[in-house]
Parts: structure tokens; C-alpha cells; sequence
């Protein structure tokens, strides 16, 4: 399987910092004609290494909203169910989980909307505490570096290296480990697809 090149990882930068720059502004950057540049972004697109293409609004200008940075200490077992619940909340940008299972999102809200996120998206019975900050600024500022394209076995879990193989299987792409994997994968998912037929 491809790995992410240095190309690869430059192109990314380039459309971080504007999502919208033309094909041949990166072409000359990156030294490829642009189909070939276009090429690669619909790869990275069908990886998964690129999901989509943004606008990154200035809420300062936008809204009258309040920025708040919310972060929830979720109770055991309602991490998942939490986050669903800030993540569809309107005016919730980003949740992020930390490793010791709290949330953190930043929000952009009218005064009134404040309360109705803490009782009715965060809910009581789920949280053991939060705490609610007021932002002044914030930056967005991505920074692709040396990313690696490191994705698990649908299989059995295991990172794929550039042994790996990617298959498409009803237009949907997944990526293995290894050939045995693989094989696995493709006869199980024909033995489910003959059950459904019958």
C-alpha cells in the first residue's frame, strides 16, 4: 500500500492554509502538472486523510454569540454518549476526548443557550463535573508536519504499515494488514451478502 509522501504531506499544507487554492498554484509549489495534483487530493480524499473541504468562520464578526471553552468530566461509561450529545448540539464547533476521558469543546453561543447545552445536551446523570470558561481569542492553526497514513485492520485491529493492502469492496474502501486479512475479511463479508440474498 502508498504511503503519504512528502508531496503529499505539502499538498496538505497548502490546503490548510486555504482550501480553495487552484490545483495549479499547488502544481507549481509542489513541482506536478495539475491533473496530477488533483490525482493525489482525490486519494487522500478516499483514504480518509483529507474528509472534507471547510470555510472557517470568524465568529467575532458573525454572531453575538459568547465563546466558551466547556470541558465535562463524563461518569464512567457515558463518555461516548456525552460527546454524541455536544457534538449535535448547534453552536458546539469541536469535542475533543482526553485520555483520562473528559471532554472539552469549544462553543459558540448565545447567553441562553449556555444553560440549555449544560441541562439538556450534557444532562446530570452523566457528568460528575463541568466547568465553563469565557475565550477572548483563539487561533486555529493546523499543522500537518510529517503525518504518517497509519490505519487499522478492519480485520483484526492492527496498524497497517506499507505492507498493507487496500481493497474496495462494493465502493467502499478498506484497508489490511496483510493478504490473510484480507481474505478473511472478503469471505466473510460474501457469506454475510449470500444470508441477506437468501
Amino acid at each position: 500500500m502508498r504511503q503519504i509522501d512528502d508531496t503529499d504531506r505539502e499538498i496538505i499544507r497548502l490546503l490548510v492554509e486555504d482550501a480553495r487554492r487552484p490545483y495549479n498554484e499547488i502544481a507549481e509549489t509542489v513541482g506536478l502538472s495539475p491533473p496530477t495534483v488533483s490525482d493525489r487530493v482525490e486519494r487522500l480524499q478516499e483514504l480518509g486523510v483529507i474528509r472534507r473541504f471547510t470555510v472557517d468562520l470568524d465568529h467575532g464578526i458573525l454572531t453575538d454569540g459568547l465563546s466558551l471553552l466547556v470541558t465535562v468530566n463524563a461518569r464512567p461509561g457515558y463518555v461516548d454518549e456525552v460527546k454524541e450529545s455536544l457534538a449535535s448540539f448547534e453552536g458546539v464547533e469541536h469535542v475533543f476526548v482526553t485520555a483520562d476521558a473528559h471532554l472539552v469543546c469549544k462553543t459558540n453561543l448565545r447567553e441562553r443557550a449556555v444553560e440549555t447545552l449544560l441541562s439538556d445536551a450534557i444532562g446530570e446523570d452523566a457528568v460528575l463535573e463541568y466547568d465553563v470558561q469565557l475565550l477572548v481569542e483563539d487561533e486555529w492553526n493546523p499543522q500537518p508536519g510529517t503525518i504518517e497514513f497509519v490505519p487499522d485492520c478492519v480485520e483484526c485491529g492492527n496498524t497497517v504499515t506499507s505492507e498493507g493492502e487496500s481493497t474496495r469492496i462494493e465502493g467502499e474502501l478498506y484497508h489490511f494488514c496483510c493478504p490473510s486479512c484480507r481474505s478473511q475479511f472478503a469471505d466473510r463479508y460474501e457469506r454475510l451478502q449470500e444470508g441477506v440474498s437468501n
